[in-house]
């Protein structure tokens, strides 16, 4: 995409990923069309070859004279020049070609790359702050749990049990960071 560079990653690889689908959907079409107007063009151009080679004979043989014979001898090697220059004209085009899609996939992969290394950084940092507030919920529970049982030995009472399965406590505000809130 032209814009692609002013979207978000996110819509970038949204982007891509639809791209791709489409491109995929399609893919073995547009290789059987380009294939096909591929052949046309090279067919075409070996028979205007053709016919400049049989020109040349017919023009050869009605020449007499020596500059003449010299000038059509100098054409052949032209032409045989010029069907060289072809293919090699054709294979750079196939080469820059897959140059050009190298360079597509590589800045399209190089979206995707960015969106996934975002993606696993947003994970580690929701897991910090998840392993934070376990850490905090526990030190909470602890520090009540502890001062519960200070409370209980100084009224006399016997301690509460630490963990009770059926009981359940509330988070106080002062536990939950002040990020999510």
């Amino acid at each position: 995409c032209p814009t692609s560079h002013l979207l978000t990653p996110q819509a970038a690889f949204a982007h891509l990923a639809l791209a791709f689908r489409c491109d995929t959907f399609t893919l073995q079409q547009r290789v059987q069309v380009e294939k096909r107007a591929r052949d046309a063009a090279e067919e075409n151009i070996q028979e205007e070859l053709g016919q400049c080679r049989a020109a040349l004979e017919r023009l050869g043989r009605s020449c007499a004279n020596a500059g003449c014979k010299e000038t059509l001898e100098q054409l052949q090697h032209n032409l045989a020049v010029l069907s060289a220059s072809i293919e090699r004209a054709t294979s750079a085009a196939e080469k820059l070609g897959a140059v050009h899609q190298e360079a597509r996939m590589s800045r399209a992969a190089e979206v995707m790359v960015q969106h996934v290394e975002n993606l696993k950084r947003h994970h580690l940092r929701e897991h910090a702050e998840l392993e934070e507030m376990k850490r905090l919920i526990q030190q909470n529970s602890r520090n009540r749990q502890l001062a519960e049982t200070q409370e209980a030995a100084a009224q006399g009472s016997p301690p509460a049990p630490l963990l009770q399965g059926s009981a359940r406590r509330r988070v106080s505000i002062a536990v939950i960071p002040k990020q999510l809130l």
